[in-house]
């Protein structure tokens, strides 16, 4: 009888040594001439405890870690696959506070399955939703995944049922799901552990959008920075096709639906639906106008659903469990979970699921255990490169998407990333203004010309030039922008402006007033 042992194939893990771990673990269980079957599965998330071993025993999964090829000769002699004790147990892995105290409902399987296998997706509840879908009409399953109270996990956080609805009244000989995978946010990472440790949520969350919308065609425009997730998302697909769960005529339910992949060239700007759509169409990705919306006119001028990973993913749980079932998650008009995902000087960083509702204290101390430096955070931008910088004065405020508008933030794709500090933060308010130059397609001048001037105007408060008159310049300079851009590239810079500027007014020579 072999003992099974997992390795996570997880880029994070595999970037902290794990394909030197899994070799060093098959190496020495044949040496030893031990039975092992050796599972690589996505990562848990916990990312300072990477690489993660664990060993499957009659108790439950034991996790050992962070394990290095050096340590795994001493983890066989503790006796290990059986769950022996030694410097790196951590005990189940189900107990593990990080992980016990979430509420995983998107990436309920990642970590714990074997990313590209069908056997063990269905064995953990995959393509329920799908069976679900089939047996209702697209009317239903717009309803259901309306009444959830899904909503757009991109950053908009735009009703998804609402957008569903509009493209399956259009009338077209051709829809289309598109799924925006060009995770480009700083700090943010839950796109790529779904694509790489399990695929077929997302392509099941796809396929329900298709039967529910008409559409028989779906592409994921993945960034190119991704090649682990590219590979895996290509080998699900096929398997997938393979088993009847896509093609012409998916599981002989009548309906058809196609799906492949397409890679991005390295521009933020197409994590811009329209762009993207550009992008896809083999153009150059530049914003589109709107009206009309891709909803109606889209990917090759057809009725297009565009969503984000997390949101797709979203779907089959909703399907599966009900509408109800989902939104009895959450606070408000955010219903449902996020995967928060830790970065920056964070001493335990990875993903955390968790429902609307919790606060920033909660995610950085009880989650995260503070900074690695050990200093007191002062500041965490949320939302990406282009969300507000948030005071530790508001890390008692919920985590909900109408608290956080109301107070000048965003949670936008739920990338954190933590300042100790230590932090200047007229520097990060340059860097968001230089990324918004760098960044911009160049089609709408608020955005083209502001962010260039936006970075000189900081530049001269900084250097106290006529401080006062530059303040209200640059603060003028944001309103143009945050009314004037043709999408939120140029709309949002600001954010993170305004917000060190208000917050932070000494590090820009000034003080309260002078900011206020």
């Amino acid at each position: 009888m072999s003992t099974r042992i997992y390795v996570p194939i997880d880029s994070t893990a595999l970037s902290l040594g794990a394909e030197k771990v899994a070799k060093a673990i098959a190496a020495e269980a044949a040496k030893r001439g031990i039975a092992i079957e050796l599972v690589r599965n996505g990562s848990r998330g916990a990312f300072w405890l990477e690489p993660l071993v664990e060993v499957q025993t009659p108790a439950g999964r034991m996790a050992y870690g962070p394990v290095q090829p050096k340590d795994v000769a001493a983890l066989f002699d503790a006796g290990f696959v059986t769950g022996g004790q030694h410097a790196l147990s951590l005990g189940l892995t189900d107990d593990i506070a990080y992980l016990k105290n979430q509420e995983r409902l998107t990436s309920a399987r990642i970590g714990i399955t074997d990313p590209l296998s069908l056997d063990d997706y269905i064995a953990h509840g995959g393509y329920e939703g799908l069976v679900a879908a089939f047996g209702m009409s697209g009317a239903d399953i717009v309803k259901e995944v309306t009444d959830s109270g899904l909503r757009g996990r991109g950053g908009a956080a735009f009703p998804t049922g609402i957008k569903w609805n509009t493209v399956l009244g259009a009338s077209a000989d051709q829809k289309y799901i598109v799924c925006n995978a060009d995770e480009g946010d700083s700090g943010t990472f839950s796109d790529r552990m779904i694509m790489e440790g399990d695929p077929y949520v997302l392509i099941e969350g796809m396929t329900i959008a298709g039967i529910a919308v008409g559409a028989t065609r779906g592409y994921i425009y993945l960034r190119s920075e991704y090649p682990h997730a590219f590979a895996t998302l290509k080998e699900a697909i096929r398997r997938a096709r393979a088993a009847g769960w896509l093609g012409q005529d998916v599981r002989g339910s009548g309906k058809a639906f196609e799906l492949e992949v397409r890679l991005g060239a390295g521009a933020y700007i197409c994590g811009e639906e329209t762009s993207l759509l550009e992008s896809l169409e083999g153009k150059r990705g530049i914003v589109r106008f709107k009206p009309p919306l891709p909803a109606l006119q889209g990917l090759f001028g057809k009725p297009t659903v565009i969503n984000n990973v997390i949101s797709l993913a979203s779907v089959p749980i909703i399907l599966a469990r009900g509408g109800a079932y989902y939104r009895n998650y959450g606070m408000g008009r955010s219903r449902g979970t996020l995967p928060f995902q830790l970065a920056g000087n964070i001493k335990r960083g990875g993903l955390v699921e968790k429902a609307f509702g919790l606060t920033m204290n909660e995610l950085i101390h009880d989650f995260g255990g503070g900074t690695l430096s050990g200093r007191p955070v002062r500041a965490v931008q949320v939302g990406g490169p282009l969300g507000a910088y948030v005071p530790a004065s508001q890390f008692d405020m919920p985590l909900d998407y109408e608290e956080y508008a109301k107070n000048g933030a965003m949670i936008g794709h739920g990338g954190i990333v933590v300042f100790d500090d230590t932090v200047d933060m007229a520097h990060m308010a340059r860097y968001a203004m230089e990324f918004c130059a760098v960044e911009s397609c160049g089609k709408c001048t608020p955005c083209r010309i502001g962010s260039t001037r936006g970075v000189e105007v900081i530049d001269r408060i900084v250097a106290n030039e006529q401080r006062g008159k530059n303040i209200a310049l640059l603060q003028s300079l944001c309103d143009t922008m945050l009314n004037g851009s043709l999408c939120a590239l140029g709309g949002m810079a600001p954010y993170p402006v305004l917000s060190a500027l208000n917050h932070f007014p000494e590090d820009f020579g000034v003080d309260k007033t002078e900011a206020a």
